[in-house]
């Protein structure tokens, strides 16, 4: 059998297995279903009343119980080790869009363990910092930063001046009012830094973080169509455990 086609099956009879052991602990905390008895009554001579026998069954025995549990944990005991044994063998090339492998003969567990941390990196990625594309970036090699090209604002001040609204006449003084005017008194020259990372090499980044993702679950696959050889587990281990 191959071993993905075991991998597929162990899901079940550990499912099944689990089930069933664990309703069989329920049932042996249950001591009275393992007890019966069985009464007669005689009574004491004929003028007395007669009774009718009672009786109460035993619902389960425990080697019973134990060969049910002994059947069901060796189908698992063995399918699990040949699982694991085949899991020893299984092994691929993990190789990129058909390119030079990148790592030679890597186990299947280890290429579980690649998927899972490759899935995450992907997350990761995903979620960097970007340079604002509205900004013209370059690189400072002085601080490692990306520095924007400068842009010069105006500052202005806010005066007060008095302007004329009457000038004065004979019989009345001018009137004048005070008015605001924002007036040029400098400029600022802004120079934007960031820590980010351009657009074009996040997404080449997310790209390839997604072809490895690909190439890894396809090395997976091939690895896991080794063989898996039958493994006799669980009979010697009950034989031993329950033996008289």
């Amino acid at each position: 059998m191959k071993l993905n086609q075991i991998i597929s099956v162990e899901k079940g009879v550990k499912s099944r297995a689990y089930s069933e052991l664990t309703e069989f602990h329920k049932v042996c905390q249950k001591p009275d279903l393992f007890s019966g008895f069985s009464k007669t009554y005689r009574k004491r001579d004929e003028e007395s009343e007669d009774l009718p026998p009672e009786q109460k069954k035993v619902q389960f025995r425990v080697d019973d119980i134990l060969k049910k549990v002994a059947a069901m944990l060796t189908e698992l005991m063995d399918i699990t080790a040949a699982k694991d044994h085949g899991n020893m063998n299984a092994k691929a090339d993990l190789s990129v869009n058909g390119a030079a492998p990148l790592l030679n003969g890597v186990p299947v567990t280890y290429l579980l363990f690649l998927e899972k941390q490759l899935t995450d990196l992907r997350t990761f990625i995903e979620k960097l910092p970007e340079l604002d594309e509205v900004d013209d970036w370059n690189r400072d090699q002085a601080t490692g930063l990306y520095k924007a090209d400068p842009v010069e604002t105006h500052r202005t001040k806010k005066l007060q001046k008095p302007i004329v609204l009457y000038p004065a006449t004979a019989e009345h003084p001018a009137q004048t009012q005070l008015i605001t005017e924002d007036i040029l008194v400098g400029y600022w020259e802004t120079v934007k830094h960031s820590g980010g990372i351009p657009k074009p090499k996040k997404d080449k980044m997310f790209e390839r973080a997604d072809a490895l993702l690909k190439a890894i679950k396809f090395a997976r696959e091939q690895a896991n169509e080794a063989e898996a050889l039958p493994q006799i587990v669980g009979q010697k281990i009950f034989e031993y455990l329950f033996s008289d």
